[in-house]
């Protein structure tokens, strides 16, 4: 299995977007019409499921978030609305070195990508609040976040050691030295 410590050149840890000339073509595979992520991480245009992940990845890396949370494509040239049911990206993967404290947590994204999570890539938990189901997320850039799959959730949570913060006992993971919380201390 190769992980982010032993990358080979299918992995890709950081991808640049594309200059002006290459974001203009991107826009020009697209024209105009609707762009939805789901929750699962498939992307759609006009109701069809993007046909190639090669085509995913690319327009990946011309995704933006505003700050009113709205996400886009958007080049130098164009802005297009994109509507993201939960997360744009989905962590399918988790890689661990070390233990404790000290240990630095990996995940890999459903575009091939590497994310370290740390104080730059903090890992969060929302809680639905009609059934309190867990959301997890890690922060992959620029307001962008990856929704957590449910088995890389499970394995985070195996890591997981109780911890006193503000006031409150909670379960969380370390990485790079930094504390996320996961959630409550169950109750006996």
């Amino acid at each position: 299995m190769q992980g982010p410590l032993d990358p080979s050149p299918s992995i890709v840890t950081h991808r640049a977007p594309p200059d002006e000339r290459g974001a203009a073509e991107i826009m020009s595979l697209v024209g105009s019409g609707e762009f939805y992520i789901v929750r699962d991480g498939t992307w759609f245009h006009e109701g069809r499921p993007f046909p190639r992940k090669a085509l995913v990845k690319l327009f990946s890396t011309v995704l933006r978030r505003d700050e009113d949370g709205l996400y886009w494509l958007q080049t130098p040239v164009e802005k297009v609305r994109v509507h993201v049911e939960d997360a744009p990206f989905i962590a399918e993967e988790m890689e661990r070195e070390g233990a404790g404290r000290k240990q630095v947590l990996w995940f890999r994204t459903n575009m091939d990508v590497w994310v370290e999570a740390g104080p730059d890539h903090p890992i969060r938990v929302r809680r639905s609040p009609e059934t309190g189901e867990p959301s997890p997320y890690i922060l992959v850039k620029d307001k962008l976040e990856a929704l957590l799959a449910r088995s890389v959730f499970y394995s985070l949570v195996e890591l997981a050691e109780p911890a006193r913060q503000n006031g409150e006992e909670v379960l969380g993971v370390w990485s790079h030295e930094t504390f996320f919380p996961l959630g409550g201390m169950p109750a006996d």
